[in-house]
């Protein structure tokens, strides 16, 4: 995991997603990547040590609620900065992650990494 200092664009699995100056720029655990605002990060993740926060390095996820809803067919999501487009596949994961931001999971990923509760 790293901030990025600049603006940059970072190729996910499901499109090119638009970076902002402090946004942190996250590697999954199959080597995917995806950003998230500082804001939402600092929310979201807690460093692990000897990681200290706000600096590169290994974070680990809080556990928090989101919605989703497992996608039967092709479809697409538009961000909202207005320019960052993913496209999801069948068997993709189309995620809200109740912030106003909206993301999309691969199956194979999803299984991995969420739990679904009632």
């Amino acid at each position: 995991m790293r901030f990025t200092l600049r603006p940059c664009a970072i190729q996910t699995q499901e499109g090119v997603v638009h970076a902002q100056p402090g946004d942190a720029i996250l590697t999954g655990t199959v080597g995917e990547q995806w950003c998230m605002s500082a804001k939402t990060f600092k929310r979201k993740y807690r460093p692990v040590p000897p990681t200290l926060a706000g600096e590169a390095g290994r974070y680990a996820s809080l556990r928090y609620r989101v919605m989703c809803l497992h996608m039967d067919g092709p479809f697409e999501v538009v961000l909202a900065d207005g320019l960052s487009r993913l496209d999801g596949r069948a068997g993709d994961w189309l995620v809200d992650y109740g912030d106003g931001s909206l993301g999309v999971v691969a199956g194979s990923i999803f299984a991995a990494t969420y739990e679904i509760v009632a």
